[in-house]
């Protein structure tokens, strides 16, 4: 255990998407840390990272999850309890983005072009995904007027995002959640804020089809995608680590942040629209 300085020892938290990017180095730094880990997500690679981070602490469990069918959650939600006895942080990681433009001159109705199925899916995991989740974990926070709830959205939820519109507005909808969760839940000892990174070094989840996507509703070559990723749109002039989230994250959960809430973290070395 590498620091104590936070006070999350012995910490119960659930990491939804938890098995790779963002959410896997948010899991990692919270058993660095001391808490105990739930990672939740609906690939069963979350296996091998509770493997990984066991080899540290014998306490940590995956709990495979799809957090937009609401059985799945309450049961990902009442498991928790029922071997650790609480839930003390909430970390709502869990997204997909599928790059898309809203309309297309080139190719009307074409590959890149939004359509409904691929909204839905944007908005059920994005959105009623941590609406679930932040709901059935809450019910339990209550009982013990205790918590923490991290949502993490996006610099494009507040900037808007040029082919990634769909993506932009869900992200945008858990910034207006996080502000409203936590004038509900405030009064109850529960904590609500958001984090939103900005570009970040390459994950997984950065596949050559995703690129091609971006790099196609913005006209331009998956080249130049990768230099504006290589710091030309950033002030640090540097993506993000995913560490460095994690970190934050880890601040944001524990008590050393208690005055903090209903706002949300933008952590993209400075980027913004200007």
């Amino acid at each position: 255990m590498k620091d104590t300085w936070l006070g999350l020892e012995g910490k119960v938290a659930i990491v939804t998407g938890g098995a790779s990017g963002i959410g896997k180095a948010i899991a990692t730094e919270l058993v660095d840390n001391g808490s105990i880990v739930v990672i939740s997500d609906i690939s069963s690679d979350g296996n091998k990272v509770i493997e990984e981070l066991n080899k540290k602490s014998h306490k940590n469990m995956f709990i495979k999850t799809d957090i937009t069918k609401i059985d799945e959650v309450k049961f990902m939600i009442q498991k928790t309890i029922e071997v650790y006895g609480k839930i003390d942080i909430l970390v709502n990681n869990a997204g997909i983005n599928i790059p898309r433009l809203l309309v297309d001159p080139k190719d009307p109705n074409g590959k890149y072009e939004l359509n409904e199925a691929e909204f839905d899916l944007m908005v059920s995991i994005n959105q009623k995904g941590t609406f679930l989740c932040a709901q059935c974990a809450a019910r339990e926070m209550l009982k013990r007027k205790s918590g923490v709830i991290i949502n993490i959205t996006s610099e494009s939820g507040l900037e808007g995002s040029e082919g990634q519109s769909c993506y932009a507005g869900t992200k945008g909808a858990i910034y207006a959640l996080t502000r409203s969760w936590a004038k509900e839940l405030g009064k109850y000892g529960i904590r609500v804020v958001g984090v939103a990174p900005g570009i970040i070094e390459e994950t997984g989840l950065r596949t050559n089809e995703y690129e091609e996507s971006l790099a196609y509703t913005r006209g331009i070559t998956v080249e130049k995608l990768r230099e504006e990723y290589n710091n030309s749109s950033i002030p640090l002039r540097r993506v993000g680590k995913l560490k460095e989230i994690a970190d934050l994250v880890c601040y944001l959960a524990s008590d050393r942040a208690s005055y903090i809430h209903g706002v949300t973290y933008n952590i993209s070395g400075g980027k913004s629209r200007g």
